[in-house]
């Protein structure tokens, strides 16, 4: 049995998400934003927490990135991606002049309100299922929230399937304190911060090539601000492959011989277990027989 925390309340995707990687053994708590969450595994309250952390429609959850890139050092152990699916919820068929939602699910429902309420106000919530609750507790008129909120909440679905974009996927990833790190897979990935420190031409150049001389494939990279002040960036990085693989380990190593500081945000297993994309000099055998050659010749057998 361990303990879970995830963005909550009761009924949120997050909640959908980590009762599939989860056993009813376990205790699952609900907190009430990201920060919050993550919180709750640094004060060791839980053991894990599960949060949002990109969406194929609307892009990353910068509030996610900028805990795990700033905050005090999490891991991240294992990630999983549901489908989403929005419904426009009421406690009854009213007219509908307020719809209470998370920014994420707005975005991805804009075209909808606009053209099914283009009066209608916006409330910015927590969470969907947070929505949700207040439209129960008759604070709002309406919300766009998850069939299972919709569910949970005793509301009434309005309209379903109410997204822009069918087949949108969030990806979420489950996060510990540092320790040990998940073995490799086959289909890992691994995830890192890259703080360039002073920015000058070229900056995201010399990253990228330190990833690109040993063949290694970036799935995901995106700029965040540091809050020291204007112009000053980190980069935040998820990688094919493990940090016990050759290339990945020596890429690492390039990154912290140029940047200011990497922050190692953890190796593990991919939702879609996708093998890496690597060249046919990229394995760890090649790896290997390079730094054997390199010491036979400082050790004078080889010229």
């Amino acid at each position: 049995m361990a303990r879970y925390a995830f963005l909550g309340p009761q009924g949120t995707f997050t909640e959908v998400a980590l009762e599939g990687i989860t056993s009813s053994e376990d205790v699952r708590i609900p907190y009430a934003n990201v920060t919050a969450t993550l919180d709750a595994v640094r004060n060791g309250e839980v053991e894990f927490a599960l949060v949002p952390i990109e969406n194929s429609v609307e892009g990353v959850v910068a509030r996610t990135l900028d805990e795990l890139a700033i905050g005090d050092p999490l891991v991240i152990v294992a990630e999983t991606t549901i489908p989403v699916n929005f419904a426009l919820v009421a406690r009854e068929n009213v007219e509908i002049t307020q719809i209470a939602t998370h920014p994420h699910a707005e975005s991805q429902c804009r075209k909808y309100i606009a053209q099914k309420y283009p009066h209608a106000e916006i409330i910015p919530m927590p969470s969907t299922a947070a929505a949700a609750e207040a439209v129960a507790r008759g604070e709002y008129r309406a919300a766009i929230t998850s069939p299972s909120a919709a569910s949970r909440y005793d509301l009434l679905v309005i309209e379903d399937e109410v997204g822009d974009a069918k087949g949108a996927e969030t990806r979420f990833v489950l996060v510990s304190r540092p320790g040990k790190i998940p073995k490799r897979s086959g289909y890992d990935r691994t995830s890192l911060v890259a703080f360039i420190g002073a920015d000058h031409a070229g900056a995201l150049l010399e990253v990228l090539t330190e990833f690109s001389v040993r063949g290694v494939n970036l799935t995901f990279i995106q700029s965040r601000p540091t809050g020291a002040g204007l112009g000053d960036y980190h980069f935040i990085i998820d990688a094919e492959g493990h940090v016990n693989d050759e290339r990945v380990g020596e890429a690492l190593m390039g990154l912290r011989r140029i940047c200011a500081d990497v922050r190692f945000l953890g190796s593990y297993p991919r939702a879609d277990k996708i093998a890496p994309t690597t060249n046919r000099n990229a394995h760890d055998e090649n790896f290997a027989e390079a730094s054997e050659w390199l010491n036979s010749v400082r050790s004078g057998k080889k010229i």
